[in-house]
């Protein structure tokens, strides 16, 4: 069965290398490595101050950058998009355009905190599907976040990651102009192998946790199907979401849906609304609930916390898609120990928690049930809990 395979990181930090050179007919003079990410429950809560539970891929992107003397700006890419030329000075919001917007906003966002970014040529490269919902945008801010501090002289440190997540989340929302709420980017800065990362936006992001992920003790395997329906956070149907969900805290008269109590959503009025806070409220207790399971090794209770997330998310909050489904209800067919779409919705992939003897069957049958429907074939992962971003040559 084939995979979609994350690359050796040597191999990819020489390949980038490489494409850098040949495009700018000199080295870089750091290379850095960020991961995509896989949440395993937690959707659309972290922007309403609540619990996350993601896992960051194997799969990465990779910034090559070397600072210049003249202010002058370049991005390019070794996978595919147009070159941008600019200069520092003047790259934030509305000044730059297409996937460069993401690099671009980023080095403006440092500036922003007071990180003295000099001109720079920047190459990318990477192996997080694109549009798949597994924060392929996250790991390209944070790669080059990462590299820009080392070539600005800048120590990476604990400190410095925290700002790093803070100038990604602006680069995303004031330059990008999707209105995320910060987990992709701390999950790419911020995890450890073998764990999933616990992160409490009541506390602003800081608070985190590794909690342990004992999947091979199980003998288990993380199954991420890209339904190959391209997911996007700028098309509003997230910011629809989100203003849903402050008017919902606003009707309540908290601050956020954090704060909300299971017994004050029969109050609210909007029946839309409400449904959309019954979501917010439940996977919240979820989150909390797998964290617990995950400590005793309760694989089944995991299972029916899937179960109970993706229809929460079909059903109230209104993000599925008939691939998202089929993908979901084939895997546990198959012998999923359970299933649920992950990531913002409206396309982009699922992550099926299967019995390693299983994987190929299940992949298998996934892709016979997406052909039986007449859908795009989609393609598949297998997300092995991974470490933050790094520099990497």
């Amino acid at each position: 069965m084939p995979y979609v395979e994350p690359g050796d990181t040597s191999e990819l930090a020489a390949a980038v290398r490489k494409q850098f050179e040949q495009a700018y007919d000199d080295s870089p003079a750091v290379v850095a490595r960020a991961p995509g990410r896989v949440n395993l429950i937690g959707e659309h809560t972290d922007y309403n101050r609540g619990l996350v539970l993601p896992v960051a891929l194997p799969h990465a992107t990779y910034a090559a950058v070397a600072p210049r003397s003249d202010g002058v700006v370049r991005i390019a890419s070794g996978d595919s998009g147009s070159p941008f030329t600019g200069t520092i000075d003047a790259l934030g919001p509305g000044r730059v355009e297409g996937w460069a917007t993401y690099v671009g906003g980023v080095l403006w966002a440092l500036r922003e905190d007071g990180i003295d970014v000099p001109g720079v040529d920047v190459l990318v490269h990477g192996t997080v599907p694109l549009g798949a919902g597994l924060s392929s945008s996250a790991a390209l801010e944070c790669s080059v976040a990462l590299a820009a501090c080392a070539v600005a002289g800048v120590a990476d440190s604990p400190t410095l990651r925290q700002r790093l997540v803070a100038a990604c989340i602006r680069a995303e929302t004031e330059v990008a102009g999707a209105p995320t709420g910060g987990m992709d980017q701390t999950v790419s800065l911020l995890a450890s192998a073998g764990h999933a990362l616990l992160i409490d936006f009541d506390a602003g992001g800081d608070a985190t946790v590794d909690v342990s992920l004992p999947l091979s003790a199980g003998g288990l395997a993380l199954l991420v199907t890209d339904t190959r329906v391209q997911h996007a956070l700028v098309d509003g149907g997230y910011a629809a979401r989100r203003a849903d969900c402050e008017a919902a805290a606003a009707a309540l008269g908290v601050a956020s849906l954090r704060q909300a109590r299971r017994s004050d959503l029969a109050t609210l009025d909007d029946e839309r609304v409400r449904r959309r806070a019954t979501h917010v409220v439940t996977e919240i207790e979820r989150v909390s609930a797998t964290v617990s399971a995950l400590g005793g090794s309760e694989w089944d209770e995991v299972g029916r916390l899937f179960a109970a997330s993706h229809a929460s998310m079909r059903d109230d909050f209104e993000i599925s898609c008939p691939e998202l489904d089929l993908a979901v209800s084939t895997a546990v067919s198959a012998g999923a120990t359970g299933a649920r779409m992950t990531g913002g919705g409206f396309g982009g992939s699922s992550v099926a928690l299967v019995p390693v003897a299983r994987v190929d069957a299940v992949a298998n049958a996934i892709d016979t049930a997406f052909a039986g429907a007449g859908f795009r074939a989609p393609q598949h992962l297998l997300a092995e809990p991974s470490g933050a971003a790094a520099v990497v040559g």
